[in-house]
């Protein structure tokens, strides 16, 4: 099985893609059939999009929770600080690897790990 799409629904979709842009993500803005624009991007064979919110929806989902291996984690880390992004977890050494918790513009607790690969739990 692989993760093949993931979707972000967000009241300021260009705010919250130019957020995951400073942890590497590079975005497309375009739209397919009947839908809005929103932003795209690849991490390996999984799409990460960012939609608008719906007509039904009054603020984003703040329960969904992601982690993203990044390169350059201490340079990261240091432009997340001097931009004054909220940490929720300052970085350091845990069970599963080098990391830290922030929050992204809309809420939702992201978690920076400082390797590309660490270890699975869930899959030993």
């Amino acid at each position: 099985m692989e993760l093949r799409l993931l979707v972000l629904r967000s009241s300021d979709p260009e705010k919250l893609a130019a957020f995951y842009t400073l942890l590497g993500l590079v975005f497309d803005y375009h739209k397919h059939g009947n839908s809005p624009f929103h932003y795209g991007a690849s991490i390996g064979k999984t799409i990460l999009e960012i939609y608008p919110l719906t007509k039904s929806q009054t603020e984003p989902d703040q329960n969904l929770r992601l982690g993203f291996g990044i390169d350059n984690f201490d340079e990261i880390i240091q432009n997340l600080k001097d931009l004054e992004v909220n940490f929720l977890f300052e970085p350091a050494k845990t069970d599963f690897g080098y990391m830290t918790v922030i929050s992204d513009p809309d809420g939702r607790k992201v978690e920076l790990y400082k390797n590309t690969i660490y270890s699975n739990q869930y899959n030993e």
